[in-house]
């Protein structure tokens, strides 16, 4: 057993969960810090430590209302080598945030494989080699969070006991109820912290703005989609110019990519 295992008190399993969702809600950044608390509490009676992002994109590291780091002050992740946050590499070479991309839906893993609820190709394919050395834990259940706007939170729930590798059991128990509390707090953390609008509000494209976009989104050139959809030049150029008006956007490119964070592309595009 690892030496630094600390002493815990019975989880509180019984607990409402009604109530343990509304202790990590956030409505508003002064929330922000006592839902982070009911989080950490919540890991630690369960053996385990959290480390928590809401956009792997990001520089920016999560933040209470008074500008305090959750990870490293609620979290506690302070060792040397221990914040992990400020390595901006991390999101494209660690296989966490990477599976994230992927797999919606929680998982475990250690150097040995990703543990599903059911098969994913795309994870057999990511490289575990030096996994504790990239993933900066022996083993991990992680939480993706798929956010609007093509965000994705990756949240990790790594065992205090520093050589613990096999979590089936911990999975089987809590996977399902960490990811509850965890889509929760990051939901509302973000909606709290995003200031900027990205999208115009109640954008609604036309069926045949959406036919037109989905074809220049696989590289149809508007010439090749007025002969697909049998329209003229013009009119297909009306319709992607019309979708780029609604959207905000300031060329074709952007109006695509737009068009695909607010799901309308779908996945096949």
């Amino acid at each position: 057993m690892a030496g630094n295992v600390v002493e815990l008190r019975t989880p509180q399993g019984l607990e409402n969960i009604d109530q343990l969702l509304e202790d990590v809600t956030i409505r508003c950044p002064e929330d922000i810090h006592d839902a982070a608390m009911t989080m950490a509490r919540i890991a630690k009676e369960r053996g385990m430590r959290i480390a928590l992002c809401d956009d792997i994109s990001s520089k920016e590291p999560m933040i209470d209302a008074d500008g305090a780091v959750l990870n490293a002050d609620v979290f506690g992740w302070l060792d040397d080598g221990a914040r992990w946050w400020e390595d901006h590499r991390l999101a494209l070479h660690s296989p966490l945030p990477r599976a994230c991309r992927y797999e919606s839906e929680p998982f475990w893993v250690n150097g040995e494989g990703f543990n599903t609820r059911w098969r994913n190709s795309y994870l057999d394919e990511i490289d575990l080699n030096d996994f504790e050395k990239r993933a900066l834990c022996k083993a991990a259940i992680v939480v993706p969070v798929h956010l609007p706007f093509g965000q994705i939170s990756a949240n990790s729930f790594i065992p205090i006991d520093d050589d613990k590798q096999d979590l089936s059991e911990e999975f089987a128990e809590y996977g399902a109820f960490y990811a509850q509390l965890t889509r929760r707090f990051i939901g509302g953390y973000v909606q709290t912290i995003r200031t900027k609008r990205r999208i115009p509000s109640d954008c609604v494209l036309s069926k045949r703005e959406v036919e037109c976009l989905r074809w220049a989104a696989i590289g149809k050139t508007d010439k090749e989609i007025s002969m697909i959809l049998e329209r003229s030049h013009a009119t297909i150029r009306y319709h992607v110019h019309r979708a780029g008006e609604k959207l905000d956007s300031v060329n074709r490119a952007q109006t695509i990519f737009k068009a695909g964070q607010l799901g309308y592309l779908g996945a096949n595009s």
